[in-house]
């Protein structure tokens, strides 16, 4: 069963609140989007507030309702957005308000996220809570760099430390002065387990080590550094107990970042996969429309890059509220073929079907035409075997290929309001009636164009990837006088969109052989497999 196909996840039920609102701690996980447990996901799409942290990956925030307040309130050592008792406050005083809120927390909320310390103040509060679990960095680092946390031939068990324990009687209020660091057991700490995992430890580094050693750790004993670990930026460092700092230092490893400290650091270069991929460390933007945006990201993280989506199209119904669609779908029968150009030309004369009462049947004895994989695959989702899919997924390769004269046929294309003219041009002089109806427009989006701006600016794009003419079109519109870096790549799905890119922004370097999803993601994989990855900033 898909994705798709399966029930929805209902979060854990809310406690009897009594009119107050309900509070999730939930786990974002350690960064990679993928990682986020359906049960999270369920909350976050009811959420009317979500507080997030920096480590929560910005992908996520789509899970919730477009109308959900989301508040930042990321940490960062020494440098806080909001201090953890407003955070506290914060939360108590929306959910007092009648609001479910959610506070989406890197990792899990119970391991070292201070998800402890605020349910403590919301359950003193009688606010009610409910704690989703999430994949703690301190599993989840080790596994995207190689390194099996435990193994029968080198650990049977783990420990996660807390790198640091800070005086923080001043920001939590109710902490004696260096009572944390009393706690700090060096000797037990050091044979605590077979494996020791420190997270937040990069500043306390030389400690760790020194004291580690102090306490009987061999200094040969083997450590791993995982920087942004299951992000695609992530970077792994490997050495010992006795030289860890200085390849610390020589690797400019920053927080946030796992140290890993064991004989299973050994299984690293044997069992690495995560940053092997063909586009590992690629920042890549992708301006598909919101609602097809995933299928291409999805590829791309696959292979390692970091997809960043910049939505420049955004889908919207015909400015006739579908009036000449519908008339054409009551006429359906009377066409010889009806030419889909789009996979959202499938689903909206499907949705119009359907809000009419009819299904496929009403095509009678019509023939149906897809130009491109995508189209293809939405009717074949739907029942519908193409009589007819051309080979190039282009106007002209669709006239040179298609199987029987145009002359005196009926056509139907029910596509978007901007496409170009060519086909239905060309069959009209070749004798045949084309009746082209809008199904749906593409209008401009700009969110994010600020943030993408930016990044062009800081040369923090490997690739942009475009899709359509419109998307190239509206990208132009969007960041207005933005100049394009020459090391970032310019990636076109076909020769249309190619062109496009040669009349109002520069010549594309990559042009997809095949001019679909999958063929622009091959065409990436091979220029970009052998260029060097941009650091991490």
């Amino acid at each position: 069963m898909s994705e798709e196909e399966a029930p929805p996840v209902p979060p854990p039920p809310a406690p009897n609140n009594g009119g107050a609102g309900t509070v999730f701690l939930v786990g974002a996980g350690p960064g990679d989007p993928g990682l986020l447990t359906l049960a999270g996901r369920a909350a976050l799409a009811r959420a009317d507030v979500v507080v997030y942290d920096r480590l929560a990956h910005p992908s996520l925030l789509g899970h919730a309702p477009e109308r959900a307040e989301r508040i930042f309130v990321g940490k960062e050592a020494q440098r806080h957005a909001l201090p953890q008792p407003e955070i506290n406050a914060l939360l108590a005083e929306r959910a007092q308000s009648g609001k479910t809120v959610v506070r989406l927390k890197g990792g899990d909320p119970f391991v070292f996220g201070r998800g402890g310390e605020e349910a403590e103040y919301l359950q003193k509060r009688g606010i009610p809570f409910v704690v989703v679990p999430g994949v703690t960095s301190a599993i989840a680092a080790a596994a995207y760099a190689g390194i099996p946390v435990t193994h029968r031939d080198a650990a049977s068990s783990f420990a996660v430390v807390t790198g640091h324990e800070r005086d923080d009687a001043r920001e939590s209020g109710g902490r004696a002065a260096g009572g944390a660091e009393g706690r700090r057991r060096w000797d037990r700490i050091a044979w605590a387990a077979d494996t020791l995992v420190f997270l937040m430890g990069v500043e306390a580094l030389p400690e760790i080590a020194a004291r580690l050693m102090e306490n009987g750790r061999e200094p040969t004993t083997p450590v791993a550094l995982v920087e942004w670990g299951t992000w695609p930026r992530q970077r792994v460092a490997v050495g010992t107990l006795a030289d860890i700092v200085e390849v610390a230092r020589a690797e400019k490893i920053k927080p946030p970042a796992v140290t890993i400290v064991g004989e299973v650091v050994r299984w690293r270069e044997a069992l690495r996969w995560f940053d092997t991929g063909p586009l590992f460390g690629k920042r890549v933007l992708v301006t598909r429309a919101r609602e097809q945006a995933s299928a291409l990201s999805e590829q791309l993280r696959a292979l390692g890059a970091e997809a960043v989506e910049f939505p420049t199209i955004r889908i919207e119904p015909p400015a006739d509220g579908f009036a000449a669609l519908d008339e054409a779908l009551r006429r359906l029968q009377s066409y010889d073929w009806v030419v889909f150009t789009s996979a959202n030309g499938v689903s909206h004369v499907w949705e119009r079907l359907a809000q009419a009462g009819r299904d496929a049947r009403s095509f009678g004895t019509a023939k149906i035409a897809a130009i491109g994989a995508a189209t293809e695959a939405a009717l074949r989702e739907r029942g519908i075997r193409p009589d007819f899919v051309p080979t190039e997924f282009v106007a002209e390769a669709v006239v040179a290929q298609f199987p029987e004269p145009a002359a005196g046929k009926r056509f139907l294309i029910p596509r978007a309001v901007e496409a170009r003219e060519t086909l239905p041009d060309t069959w009209r002089a070749a004798g045949a009636t084309v009746d082209v109806v809008p199904a749906y427009r593409t209008v401009l989006e700009t969110e994010g164009a600020a943030q993408v701006r930016e990044m062009l600016e800081n040369g923090a794009l490997d690739v942009i990837t475009f899709t359509s003419s419109s998307t190239v079109r509206n990208f132009v519109e969007a960041v207005g006088s933005a100049v394009i870096p020459s090391t970032t790549v310019v990636a076109a799905i076909g020769p249309i969109t190619a062109q496009t890119c040669r009349e109002i922004l520069r010549e594309p370097d990559v042009t997809a052989d095949a001019y679909t999803i999958d063929g622009l993601v091959q065409a990436l994989s091979t220029r970009l497999s052998l260029a060097p990855t941009r650091e991490a900033p």
